[in-house]
């Protein structure tokens, strides 16, 4: 189950995108598993994706294809198979990512270059292309502007819950929609890259400017979670901006409004890599850790996640046991050079633990396990060198994620 609150929120309808999809039994049987978007055309796409180098043949497609739109036309669908990542599959694998594009292009009368392809699931078999192929024309003849919930859920794979964010919001008296859905539950460690997660708004915004809103707001949402520390092979995130909600295009960051898109863009893209934290694989709890008082950025985040990913720590928070030692250990091994121990604090929720790098004599063993035994918990950490700071989410080892993914090809 979930923790805390997952609630699929009103998804409103954004102007200039249609969604699609249906059962193509890729793999999963009497659930939908493949979905298309469909953008308007002149609508602006931005897209960042995994870095591993074992990148998937839809990830190296879609961004061959986001690059030729750089002097050609823009992408106008997006098309997301669930159930098989098309990765680790050779030659096979790109031309069956190829032949999924030619497909959708021969139906809808674009070019293949202005397609995207998408795959989520097991890694190292090939695609059922048949089946695949033979899933588009359905999954056309059911688009409409408000299946975003639809799409949500299908795109899942482990997750236990779909995943959306929307918002309306103005601009000059314009009124504008931000929507968005993500998928994800395990090997989440995004290196960007997300898992998946697809966004769109009807505001005007340039391609340059809706390239740099994504990248931007990517950096502290999705590259800020982990679940296990591993990076996907398939992890890609698109940003469309359609325009059709009317006023005049942002094209520059000096533009005031480029300031406002961007807090929107923030809160939905938080929301979304939050909720995959929330259903984490076995998830029981909800771990923010915060890290303070690093010379600079790059350090807080290697102690947040050293913190974050430590297998020991995230079984001793679902065990609820204020085993402090094992905080300090990650903080230790974080590798933050020429780090003065002595200066080193640590909160769990509001019960300082660690006092100048030892033991708080006034800390309990009752007082921390009251906070271990919270469903969201608060790590913070001051390291005592200076004024950066950065904050990871995490969650808890349970005994359901060592079955999860025991059992992931059974």
């Amino acid at each position: 189950m979930a923790v805390g609150d997952v609630t699929m929120p009103l998804m409103h309808v954004v102007q200039g995108v249609k969604i699609g999809s249906t059962e193509a039994y890729v793999r999963y049987p009497n659930r939908r598993d493949l979905v298309i978007f469909e953008f308007a055309e002149g609508s602006n796409v931005a897209g960042v994706f995994t870095q591993s180098a074992f990148a998937a043949a839809p990830v190296l497609l879609s961004k061959k294809h986001l690059a030729e739109s750089a002097s050609q036309k823009q992408p106008r669908y997006l098309i997301i198979n669930t159930g098989n990542a098309n990765a680790a599959t050779g030659t096979i694998g790109y031309k069956n990512a190829e032949a999924t594009c030619a497909k959708l292009a021969e139906l809808t009368g674009v070019q293949s270059s202005q397609i995207l392809p998408f795959s989520t699931g097991v890694i190292g078999e090939q695609l059922p292309i048949e089946r695949l192929l033979q899933g588009i024309q359905p999954a056309l003849n059911d688009l409409n502007a408000d299946r975003w919930a639809d799409a949500a859920s299908g795109i899942m794979t482990t997750d236990t819950t779909p995943k959306g964010a929307s918002e309306q919001f103005e601009l000059d008296g314009v009124t504008y929609t931000m929507t968005g859905i993500s998928k994800g539950a395990g090997m989440i460690r995004p290196n960007m890259a997300t898992m998946l997660s697809f966004v769109a708004t009807d505001a005007p915004i340039s391609r340059e400017r809706v390239q740099s809103l994504l990248q931007t707001t990517v950096e502290h949402s999705f590259n800020r979670i982990t679940i296990d520390g591993d990076t996907s092979t398939n992890d890609s995130c698109i940003f469309v901006a359609t325009g059709l909600a009317g006023g005049t295009e942002i094209t520059t960051q000096d533009d005031p409004r480029y300031q406002q898109v961007l807090d929107v863009l923030a809160r939905i893209m938080n929301r979304l890599a939050q909720l995959i934290v929330r259903d984490g694989e076995g998830a029981t709890k909800f771990i923010t850790v915060q890290v303070e008082g690093g010379a600079n950025t790059q350090e807080c985040c290697d102690v947040a996640y050293s913190v974050a990913e430590s297998p020991l720590i995230k079984t001793a928070l679902f065990a609820s046991d204020p085993n402090w030692g094992r905080i300090v250990m990650a903080i230790g091994k974080a590798g933050v050079p020429n780090l003065d121990s002595s200066k080193v604090q640590v909160w769990l929720g509001d019960v300082q633990i660690c006092l100048d790098g030892g033991a708080n004599p006034d800390y309990t063993e009752e007082a921390g396990a009251a906070v271990m035994a919270e469903k969201e918990i608060t790590i913070r950490i001051d390291l005592g060198r200076g004024t950066a700071k950065d904050t990871v989410y995490t969650c808890d080892f349970s005994y359901d994620y060592v079955k999860i993914n025991a059992d992931y090809r059974s």
